[in-house]
């Protein structure tokens, strides 16, 4: 796939298996070119060309990996930061509310945990709806079809009620909802944690996404999309996927072609969805 499709070709000192290898290694390990210079015998310049080279042919495969979204239901949608090596001029801009140099991360994802959507390379500093907002106005950007209490209720996007009870661990020790804001923002709080547990398995699986790489933020930004597409491929082939198990997701407080008129390409409050998140969450609590 890399080679007939993503365009990996072998040269003259490395053929197309080992470069894969190295690759999978730096990114799973988050280890040193001088620690890869002593594993694998090659110079750590053809090792970083190794990396550039791997992760571009990965990310063209994005049309392939990428899962398509179920019709009318675009998915689960949150950000995360992901730590990232900055210039020092651009340090304020990446330094998140807890002091972390990052880029933020939008996902969205499906049911099954795979990636339909990712936008790296925002500033750690930006807010989720700034991101989004950037996410549906980009040329092939997040189509979503006619959030996260970061997000607004708006056209596409059901939020929960601000000022309720909403993660899960709020629901814990026998407490039950006693109004329908408190019901839908319970059932909200259980179908995003799907995003929060892909973010989880994505960062268990890539130890180059738990902590700063030794890569600029441009390259490490492809390195974040190629590790999301790794994973939906991960997902796909494996019946159970191994990293899946290994932990558990804290539940407690969790961290557009242009002028298209088939998707949104702005969030706003929006009267008749404000509505429609009233009446569903009545439903909800009535029955």
């Amino acid at each position: 796939m890399l080679h007939t499709l993503g365009g990996l070709r072998t040269t003259r000192h490395t053929d197309i298996d080992e470069q894969v290898a190295m690759f999978l290694h730096i990114i799973a390990h988050n280890v040193k070119n001088q620690v890869m210079i002593g594993r694998f015998q090659r110079s750590g310049e053809t090792i970083s060309k190794i990396v550039t080279r791997v992760c571009n042919a990965v990310k063209r495969l994005h049309p392939h990996l990428l899962k398509k979204p179920e019709p009318n239901c675009l998915g689960a949608l949150d950000g995360t930061h992901i730590k990232c090596l900055v210039p020092l001029k651009d340090k304020p801009k990446y330094r998140t509310r807890k002091n972390d140099i990052a880029t933020n991360v939008l996902g969205v994802c499906s049911q099954d945990m795979q990636f339909i959507y990712v936008l790296p390379g925002w500033e750690g500093s930006a807010a989720d709806g700034r991101v989004l907002r950037d996410a549906l106005l980009r040329p092939h950007g997040l189509k979503v079809p006619r959030p996260d209490v970061g997000y607004t209720n708006g056209e596409g996007f059901l939020a929960p009620y601000r000022c309720q009870r909403y993660h899960l661990n709020d629901w814990r020790a026998g407490h039950q909802p006693t109004t329908p804001k408190e019901f839908f923002n319970m059932r909200h709080s259980s179908t995003r944690n799907v995003i929060e547990r892909c973010f989880c398995i994505l960062k268990a699986r890539w130890g180059i996404l738990r902590d700063n790489s030794y890569y600029p933020v441009d390259l490490k930004n492809k390195i974040i999309m190629a590790c999301c597409l790794l994973h939906n491929y991960i997902r796909k082939e494996m019946t159970i996927d191994p990293i899946e198990n290994r932990f558990e997701v804290d539940e407690g407080t969790g961290d557009v072609d242009g002028g298209d008129d088939d998707h949104i390409t702005y969030v706003g409050v929006s009267t008749e969805w404000t509505t429609f998140r009233n009446n569903l969450a009545q439903t909800m609590f009535d029955s």
